[in-house]
């Protein structure tokens, strides 16, 4: 087996950027689906609106049920390459293969053609379970240090920062480079490489992690999921997470609408990744600095007012200036650096508190809860956001060219900016209750987590 968990001590560079490049893999699933399959089946595919998100919601639900048992099964692995990097390899290699052949649907009847997404989508959905929920359950079992874990996070967010600026800017630019539905073929191709570079880099990269033997708690897995539910400070910051997760969900979704038909240009999707991303890049290590200074919840509530900020911004998308909305976008990333950075740090934290309180390591039963949560949040995000276009009256179309009503308009910007910025400030009410600290963590305050 590796070696234990490392205590206060840094981990090495390598490691920590190791472990960070798994987010090319979950950066490119977690953004492309979200930002192309929507226009996907409503623009190319002729599929209603409300039919295109149920088709998006439905993989991303069965993950919610699929998650907690993908971090079961991890937390009760035995390999002498480590307990969760095999899943890493098994299940990344299906999640490139099957994003491959997403985008890929032969032409055939409307319907048939709409099969084909469910199901490959699913697939990819039940691979990406298998990947992301031990990737998530490693820091935790990586490093006992409170301070460690956020620098570890900074690595991985900003990578992830880097790989949904990549992602989502390429992916648009390569599907209108060589149009039509043979553009989002090799748009898929290309995102299943881009995968594939992640998986490998995360194996790779954390062979020398020191990463402790699990030691799974007793019981069924209910039972685990019921101790996992009374944890308070789990509770609350799960819950605000999932909220979060939405709102991001429906910004997602929005970019394209926004860019081709509030915007009026198709290359305005790149723009927007690059004004939201860019400064997630470049500010992740600023966050980093202020959590250490402050502590995670203070520099979480900030992060997100500032998001909050930025998506209200965005509701003159109709009116004002197209610069406007840019920068109400950069707003955003800087924002969304910040609400990357520290829910992903307390997430070990208040598993680490748990193991230390029972003796149990459930670190792969927290994350598969947390990556549920997470994938139903950025599940229903197109779903609400197809949902608010069907309200509008949104007409699909499979050339793209649909003229779109005022009430449509309207209803796309609303999605992309006031229901987000609503969502973010409606999440605060269940991060205020978030209680832990690093002596909490670290052991010098001996105080129950549990309800």
């Amino acid at each position: 087996m590796p070696a234990t968990v490392s205590s206060g001590t840094s981990l090495p560079r390598g490691v920590r950027v190791g472990y960070g490049s798994g987010s090319v893999a979950t950066g490119a699933f977690g953004t492309v689906p979200g930002l192309m399959l929507l226009p996907y089946l409503t623009d190319s595919l002729g599929i209603a609106a409300v039919v295109a998100g149920f088709i998006v919601f439905l993989p991303k639900a069965w993950d919610v049920v699929l998650n907690p048992i993908a971090g079961r099964a991890s937390d009760r692995s035995v390999d002498p390459r480590g307990p969760r990097r095999p899943w890493l390899l098994r299940a990344g290699v299906a999640l490139a293969g099957g994003f491959a052949l997403l985008f890929a649907a032969p032409e055939m009847a409307t319907g048939l053609e709409a099969l084909w997404v469910l199901v490959l989508f699913l697939a990819c959905a039940t691979a990406y379970a298998f990947f992301q929920v031990p990737y998530v359950a490693m820091p935790a079992e990586m490093t006992s240090s409170y301070d460690e874990r956020t620098r570890l996070m900074t690595w991985r967010v900003a990578i992830l920062a880097f790989t949904i600026m990549l992602a989502g800017a390429s992916a648009p630019a390569i599907r209108d480079a060589v149009g039509g539905r043979d553009g989002y073929r090799v748009m898929g191709l290309a995102m299943a490489v881009i995968i594939l570079v992640g998986v490998v880099s995360a194996y790779v990269g954390t062979r020398r992690a020191p990463i402790a033997a699990p030691q799974p708690g007793a019981g069924s897995l209910r039972d685990q999921l019921r101790i996992v539910a009374r944890a308070r400070d789990f509770r609350w910051l799960l819950t605000c997470f999932v909220v979060q997760a939405l709102a991001t969900g429906c910004m997602l979704a929005g970019v394209d609408y926004l860019a081709s038909d509030v915007l009026g240009s198709d290359g305005a999707a790149t723009l927007l990744f690059v004004c939201f991303v860019g400064p997630a890049l470049l500010l992740t290590p600023a966050w980093s600095a202020i959590g250490t200074r402050v502590g995670k919840k203070r520099g979480y509530v900030a992060s997100s007012a500032i998001l909050a900020a930025g998506a209200l911004g965005a509701v003159t998308a109709q009116s004002a200036p197209a610069a406007v909305v840019y920068l109400a976008v950069v707003l955003v990333g800087v924002g969304y650096a910040g609400c990357q950075v520290f829910p992903m740090a307390m997430l070990p934290d208040a598993a680490a508190v748990d193991a230390r309180r029972t003796g149990s390591n459930r670190a792969g039963v927290y994350t598969g809860v947390w990556t549920a949560g997470e994938t139903l949040g950025l599940a229903l995000g197109p779903g609400v956001y197809a949902l608010v276009l069907a309200i509008g009256g949104y007409r699909s179309s499979t050339d793209g060219d649909a003229v779109q009503p005022d009430s449509a308009l309207t209803a796309i910007t609303l999605g992309f900016s006031l229901l987000p910025a609503a969502l973010i400030l409606l999440s605060l009410v269940w991060l205020r209750r978030y209680s832990l600290t690093s002596h909490d963590v670290d052991g010098t305050r001996d105080e129950s987590v549990t309800a």
